[in-house]
């Protein structure tokens, strides 16, 4: 019998006319199991094979929007409404919104919200950014619920053993310790990855892999063994696209956490995670850049992230695994992918990745567990989305719908900055756009000290100011 095609049912037998002796294998066939064979237990009535079908592919063009050209899993976006630093809403062009980034999942693209489809965003790079991973693929590939079978790593004997600081020997220790998600919701379920934070059973992974369970769905992680266990979200952050799942803690081993600070570019990295949920996928390369403004999802629950860029192959799925350096420790959170600009479907890895600092990923983690959520610096401004010149430009009184362009009190008003101002320096380094002052911002904690360099009738100063945390809605 041959395979059955992905997506339809296996064809049954034709009867045979009179009994035939089954001939017997030889010992060497006997040692070479079929493509499908399974065990009598999974043999369905008639005698059919039964067990994990083929994975399906989604091939329907998914809509888009004239704003933003993605929501969560492929309905139509809505309009964006750009909330600048004073939480307002403000005019927004797509002349100037020149590339996108897209959230995967493994869901079918039926439903709005689900785990992995972060929606579209604008980014600064000469490129289309595709956030990485994700859960699956929509378009292409899905993993089935068997996430294609864990990968055990094993070091029992001499020539298992690898040199410090090798890729074998990093992934040896850090595979355990890195899980796949899976969620489950009522219009579909979909994967990505994760990893043990501390002893007390904290998984840290993207919030764009555990959105879709809403309310009513399930999340579960799955072990490099093969073993599953329940888990809860105990907080999540869209605008840092992080979240944290809590475990049963037994037999974990947290990875250890270096600081995004020391890197530089050039260093060796690993990433390890469950790409089109094939569990315990190892990947290698180098850090390629530092501080890449990547911004993620729907207007108004954007992720800003100052970004890691590695070349080590991140596909969909990898998404909440981690970027670990030459010891072994954690770096960054892998959360997107880059794609090439005019395609329409998302594609693999073409060696353009990135992720969370870890130094960010520490202090909104910290957050999560303690309250649910995470606190986010402001400077109080709301920026013009319109503007195509140098810098990021504050919009004037009468653009802003309701209130004032620099919030009264806030830390740039307290600090003297005036709308219509140009923001063209944070602490004596250039700014390019909106999307790169933002990131930068986020990527600094609550009660840091800041510089502003401004443009005002032509002459440039300095203003200083404290970031202070934006009010919950």
């Amino acid at each position: 019998m041959s395979s059955p095609h992905p997506g339809e049912e296996p064809r049954p037998q034709d009867a045979p006319t009179e009994p035939t002796r089954p001939v017997p294998a030889t010992p060497e066939q006997r040692a070479m199991p079929s493509a499908h064979e399974q065990s009598a237990g999974d043999q369905p009535a008639g005698g059919q094979p039964g067990g994990a079908q083929p994975a399906t592919q989604h091939n329907e063009p998914l809509p888009r929007s004239p704003y933003l050209p993605f929501d969560s899993l492929g309905g139509q976006g809505q309009a964006p409404r750009q909330a600048g630093w004073g939480a307002t809403p403000q005019p927004y062009n797509m002349d100037h919104q020149l590339y996108t980034q897209q959230h995967l999942t493994t869901p079918p693209p039926t439903r709005r919200r689900g785990p992995g489809w972060g929606g579209a965003i604008a980014l600064a790079l000469a490129a289309a950014l595709v956030a990485g991973g994700l859960g699956g693929l929509v378009g292409g590939v899905t993993a089935d619920d068997t996430g294609g079978g864990p990968t055990i790593v094993q070091r029992d004997g001499d020539t298992a053993q690898r040199p410090d600081g090798s890729v074998a020997s990093i992934a040896a220790d850090a595979v355990p310790s890195v899980v796949t998600v899976r969620v489950r919701a009522a219009g579909g379920g979909g994967t990505g990855s994760g990893w043990v934070y501390d002893d007390s059973g904290h998984i840290v992974t993207n919030n764009h892999v555990v959105e879709g369970a809403g309310s009513g769905g399930s999340v579960s992680i799955e072990l490099s063994d093969g073993s599953r266990r329940d888990a809860k979200v105990v907080g999540k952050d869209s605008s840092y696209d992080l979240a944290v799942l809590e475990v049963d803690p037994q037999g974990l081993e947290p990875l250890a956490i270096g600081r995004s600070s020391e890197v530089v570019v050039g260093d060796e990295v690993v990433a390890v995670g469950s790409p089109l949920g094939l569990g315990s996928t190892v990947t290698a390369g180098i850090v390629s850049a530092l501080e890449r403004p990547v911004t993620a999802g729907e207007a108004g629950d954007e992720s800003f992230i100052s970004a890691i860029q590695t070349d080590a192959a991140i596909n969909p799925g990898n998404s909440g695994g981690p970027l670990l350096n030459g010891d072994g420790d954690v770096i960054g959170v892998n959360s997107a992918i880059a794609q090439v600009p005019g395609q329409q479907q998302a594609s693999g890895s073409i060696g353009v990745g990135f992720a969370i600092p870890s130094d960010v990923v520490v202090r909104t983690v910290d957050q999560l567990i303690e309250t649910g959520t995470a606190q986010h610096p402001i400077i109080g401004v709301s920026l013009d989305r319109r503007w195509d010149g140098e810098g990021a430009k504050v919009l004037e009184d009468s653009d802003v719908d309701s209130g004032r362009a620099v919030i009264p009190d806030g830390p740039a008003d307290n600090a003297g900055v005036e709308p219509g101002d140009v923001i063209t320096e944070l602490d004596g380094r250039r700014i390019t756009d909106l999307d790169q002052l933002i990131t930068r911002i986020r990527a600094k904690a609550v009660g840091d000290k800041v510089t502003l360099t401004i443009q005002r009738d032509g002459k440039q100063q300095d203003l200083s100011m404290t970031l202070e945390a934006a009010e919950e809605k």
